[in-house]
């Protein structure tokens, strides 16, 4: 048994409360449970009990076993003297404030359902090759239940990629182009190279660029100088173009004085990846991108469609960068792909209005904001397949990003209990819609 189930057996009441008593005999009523504490400090706050005949107000502690408040060091931490009850699977010791006074303890252990313990532990304890925790029993779950989940996973993640960009937001001043600007250099990386172009964009600041936004062989210099493609090799060394951008390079790294902050080519991934998908080819889209584009978030935070949007990152690209795969290495290169622009909208777009519209304090907007996944072709990985064989609806990247969310966060940890599907499974096995 883990301790997220006596939070759970506590939140709902799901236990035996005949003659409910605490460990030292005293009669307990709980009038209110308290709701859950997400920050630091008790477990349940509000709670209001009736203890003998005194009714009290304050928090709640759960811990498996009463002696853990000690491993934990509550005894001498402030916040818990607010504890009005410890709750505890077995209870085998006494518990203190800081000042000394005991508090009283209750006993969950005795006072489980065995059937509901049973439940509990068949999903927890799956086997960690099982598809879901819950796939056996999947059938007992109306859609509904499995849907409004899905899209409360759907909107559990794109709040935390808001969140992020907020917080970038604030590390960049309040400037929402910069933000726009760190967060699109990150997404163009696609996981391989994410890290590595994160922080190109710190060793190239926005401000620089805007500079130069204006002549495409002056930014690309940047671009490519600071991400440090343009030292010479030899496939380079005989190539006048790659020269030319050296040499500007150069001028402008003296300039700016930017030359500590520059990446090495080393720093860059290409393992088992496309060469449409190779670091300077992604560069060359985004030098075309900054040029044609000169207010990036205005124009993603205004875009009345996902077509708008996905002529946006249209841009057109430099010839070079149209013939060669990477420095000095001539080959054909294909447009940016429909599939990568889906992916920018989903992880750059949808974030960044929604942030904005928080922002601003406009519901309406993150509501508008979200719907342009509904409008996006679904995406199909290892994860959404094993949903997709257990008939989850799987039509948008709406669903996709929901059925992502669903097994990053409650499936594979197993958080079942937090879980619409795997509650409903714990309280009522044998419903059928």
């Amino acid at each position: 048994m883990r301790e997220d189930f006596l939070h759970y057996i506590w939140q709902h009441q799901y236990f035996d409360k005949a003659d409910l008593r605490t460990a030292g005999g005293e009669e307990i009523q709980v009038l209110r449970p308290g709701h859950r504490n997400a920050d630091a400090g008790p477990d349940f706050l509000n709670a209001r009990l009736r203890l003998g005949e005194v009714e009290w107000n304050g928090a709640v502690e759960i811990h498996l076993r009463a002696s853990d408040w000690a491993r934990h060091n509550h005894q001498i931490d402030p916040k818990y003297d607010q504890v009005i009850l410890h709750v505890v699977g077995s209870h085998d010791a006494e518990v203190v404030r800081t000042n000394g006074s005991l508090i009283p303890a209750l006993a969950l252990q005795p006072r489980l359902m065995p059937e509901l313990l049973g439940r509990y532990t068949a999903l927890v304890e799956a086997p960690a090759a099982a598809p879901l925790p819950c796939a056996p029993l999947l059938g007992l779950v109306p859609e509904i239940t499995r849907t409004m989940m899905v899209d409360r996973a759907l909107f559990e993640r794109v709040e935390r990629k808001a969140d992020a960009v907020l917080d970038l937001h604030q590390h960049l001043g309040q400037d929402w182009e910069a933000t726009t600007y760190h967060a699109l250099m990150a997404a163009f990386g696609f996981q391989k190279n994410s890290e590595p172009l994160a922080r190109l964009a710190k060793a190239l600041p926005l401000a620089v660029l805007r500079r130069h936004r204006h002549n495409p062989r002056q930014l690309e210099a940047l671009l490519f100088g600071q991400a440090g493609f343009l030292a010479d090799n030899e496939e380079t060394v005989a190539d006048e173009y790659i020269q030319s951008l050296k040499q500007e390079h150069e001028f402008l790294r003296h300039k700016y004085n930017l030359g500590a902050a520059a990446l090495q080519v080393h720093e860059w991934n290409y393992l088992r990846l496309r060469p449409a998908n190779f670091p300077p080819v992604r560069l060359g889209q985004l030098a075309g991108l900054l040029h044609a584009r000169p207010a990036l978030f205005d124009a993603l935070v205004t875009a009345q469609s996902v077509s708008a949007l996905a002529e946006f990152f249209q841009a057109p690209v430099s010839e070079y960068w149209r013939t060669h795969f990477r420095p000095g290495r001539a080959g054909k290169v294909p447009a940016i792909g429909k599939s990568s622009i889906c992916l920018l909208i989903t992880n750059v777009v949808v974030p960044l209005r929604v942030a904005y519209a928080r922002h601003l304090g406009q519901p309406a907007l993150v509501e508008s904001s979200v719907a342009l996944l509904s409008e996006l072709p679904a995406e199909h990985n290892q994860f959404t397949d094993v949903y997709d064989a257990l008939g989850f609806a799987h039509g948008s990247a709406a669903d996709s990003q929901g059925l992502l969310a669903l097994h990053k966060s409650y499936c594979a940890p197993r958080r079942c209990l937090h879980c619409a599907i795997g509650s409903r499974l714990v309280q009522q096995p044998r419903v059928a819609r």
